[in-house]
């Protein structure tokens, strides 16, 4: 009998090895949510610092204006009740309320003294917010160095909390 030619057949090949690119859509999902997650935080971190810094801003020209108004002969324990509901309401909005909101007397000045690293408050013309209340009069010269010590003070809060620390 007749036999059939050979059929040019070759041999089994296997595909190639899996390439690494391009990546699976599963991976461009995940790429792409990192990466919104990132640009959120970005986003967040930079928006958080800039209202804190806007709370510094706005505290700098409420002492402006109380400065002002102690030139211009407002009496000296207005000024003192000022500059305190001011300190209060920066560090209300710079720091943990429950950290700042119930501090009084003695506590509440050796917590405006940390950003400043030394005793100003507890110890030297910052003592006049918690005497002041129980005064039956506080002397003009003893403002303008309060005042000086709360813009220090801003200053000073505004370059730590301008770093990020929580």
């Amino acid at each position: 009998m007749n036999q059939p030619a050979p059929l040019p057949l070759r041999d089994i090949h296997l595909p190639g090895p899996v390439s690494w690119w391009p990546p699976a859509p599963g991976w461009w999902l995940l790429g792409g949510l990192l990466l919104a997650l990132a640009v959120l935080i970005v986003w967040w971190l930079r928006r958080r610092r800039r209202l804190r810094l806007a709370a510094v801003t706005l505290a700098r020209r409420e002492l402006e204006a109380i400065e002002a108004d102690h030139k211009a002969g407002v009496v000296p324990e207005e000024i003192v009740q000022r500059l305190s509901v001011l300190l209060r309401r920066v560090s209300i909005s710079l720091f943990p309320r429950d950290q700042t909101a119930g501090l009084t007397g003695r506590q509440w000045l050796e917590f405006l003294d940390q950003p400043l690293q030394r005793p100003a408050f507890s110890g030297g013309p910052g003592r006049l917010l918690a005497e002041a209340p129980y005064r039956p009069s506080v002397p003009a010269e003893e403002i303008a160095p309060l005042l000086d010590l709360t813009r220090e003070w801003l200053a000073a809060v505004s370059r730590q909390r301008g770093e990020g620390r929580e």
